[in-house]
């Protein structure tokens, strides 16, 4: 199967010079989680120049480099991926999705020439993993059983360093064994956001520490089975718009996390 088969050929994109605000507007608006980051001229010509992700955001706002900075001022420009890799609609999926693995990418634009036509992401692999020959494969067979997780107590900036280090954008929350929540890069940017707006530039770099995990995780989270099949949690991953689920036992214990990593490297061993 090819990309062109399919790609996503309504690109969502967001000028250079827009700020981080916008951005975060932009991806909540259409539910996506990656951008493409474009110049536009005089003649109203759009030219690809980057890509932007949720992750992106998460890490940028949190740098010391940037504490002192407003949001207002906070530019795409100064936080998108340059150097970014693309594909061309011809090329094999089983292909691509090993340079989104290789690379540590969710998404890849499509070119035709410099024109941009679309975008690969995780998500459009995932569908096709719904079929007949992913129902027969079990979530305990290819789930992440090393689980990486924080306390409901750990310092934010503390979860931010955890997540660029083992590069993933989501860790578990777990008080003890009890799964309690789960915090996301999305969570991280709007906590960043909100917190730039209401504390004064000369306290930030002292108050940032005082922001906790317990404070802007998500609460309310779906678990999946671990005979749960591949084909039906890759649909449940679509509808709810999620990358992955905690996965537990026959006696409700946390066993591991699936997710759209872990299904795309399932999808090019089959290949």
């Amino acid at each position: 199967m090819r990309v062109k088969n399919i790609m996503t050929t309504d690109v969502i994109s967001i000028d250079k010079d827009q700020n981080v605000c916008d951005a975060l507007r932009t991806i909540k608006k259409n539910k996506k989680s990656r951008l493409i980051v474009v110049n536009t001229n005089a003649d109203n010509v759009k030219t690809m120049v980057g890509a932007m992700t949720i992750k992106d955001i998460s890490m940028k706002l949190g740098s010391s480099k940037y504490l002192n900075m407003p949001p207002s001022q906070f530019h795409v420009s100064t936080i998108m991926a340059k150097d970014v890799i693309s594909i061309t609609e011809d090329m094999d999926i089983a292909e691509a999705a090993n340079i989104m693995l290789e690379k540590h990418i969710g998404g890849l634009p499509v070119l035709d020439n410099e024109n941009l036509i679309g975008i690969l992401t995780k998500s459009d692999m995932i569908d096709t993993c719904q079929g007949k020959a992913y129902e027969n494969k079990l979530v305990s067979d290819y789930m992440s059983t090393d689980i990486i997780s924080v306390s409901p107590s750990d310092r934010l900036v503390h979860a931010r360093r955890i997540m660029i280090d083992a590069k993933i954008g989501r860790l578990l929350v777990m008080d003890g064994e009890k799964l309690v929540g789960l915090i996301a890069s999305k969570d991280i940017s709007k906590a960043m956001i909100s917190f730039r707006k209401v504390v004064p530039d000369k306290h930030q770099a002292a108050r940032i520490r005082n922001l906790i995990v317990e404070d802007v995780m998500t609460q309310s989270i779906t678990t999946v089975a671990d005979d749960t099949s591949i084909a039906d949690v890759a649909k449940l991953m679509l509808e709810k718009g999620v990358s992955g689920f905690p996965v537990s036992d026959e006696n409700n214990n946390i066993v591991g996390l699936i997710t759209k990593t872990d299904i795309l490297e399932l999808l090019v061993e089959m290949d």
